[in-house]
């Protein structure tokens, strides 16, 4: 294979580059929540991804800083919460450093396992972390679903060129 010179402005990998690539990827949004010896944890994750059918298992990334890193580090359930369009809003609030996630506006109940599940998502599941595994500044958190409910109305939200943005047909 050859260079040509339709292959644009190549870059060498750096932050500023994946950031940049990522920017164009369109990803579900998704919010991660957790019991923390304090109370409920959360944050907003578009690196959700589907990994086994059986058993039931997905991943999600997590910065070993962020401040709900200490809960889902030793915690054993999570919840995992797929946003509609609708709530552009709470996904803000959700990945705003120091927001005060679970007060008002945000309505949520104590779910199985203890794991906070919050009210008007298109689907929603709690699962078991059986793994944690290092990958650079961050960890992929693996876990199995136990049970959840998918049945929320409304269409995804989506996450695209740093924004929050409903499907356009």
């Amino acid at each position: 294979m050859t260079a040509t010179s339709g292959l644009g402005t190549t870059q060498l990998a750096s932050p500023d580059l994946l950031r940049s690539v990522f920017r164009r990827h369109a990803a579900g949004v998704a919010v991660i929540t957790a019991r923390g010896e304090t109370g409920p944890v959360g944050f907003t994750a578009t690196s959700l991804t589907s990994v086994s059918a059986e058993p039931p298992m997905l991943s999600f990334g997590i910065g070993a800083g962020a401040s709900s890193w200490p809960a889902i580090s030793t915690t054993e359930h999570v919840g995992v919460h797929i946003l509609g369009e609708h709530q552009q809003s709470l996904a803000a609030t959700f990945a705003r450093s120091g927001a005060d996630r679970f007060g008002p506006p945000t309505a949520w109940r104590e779910g199985p396992e203890g794991v906070p599940v919050l009210d008007d998502v298109l689907a929603w599941m709690v699962c078991r972390i059986v793994g944690r595994v290092p990958a650079g500044d961050h960890r992929i958190v693996l876990a199995e679903v136990l049970l959840g409910d998918p049945t929320g109305p409304g269409r995804p939200l989506v996450y695209h060129q740093g924004r929050f943005n409903g499907l356009r047909d």
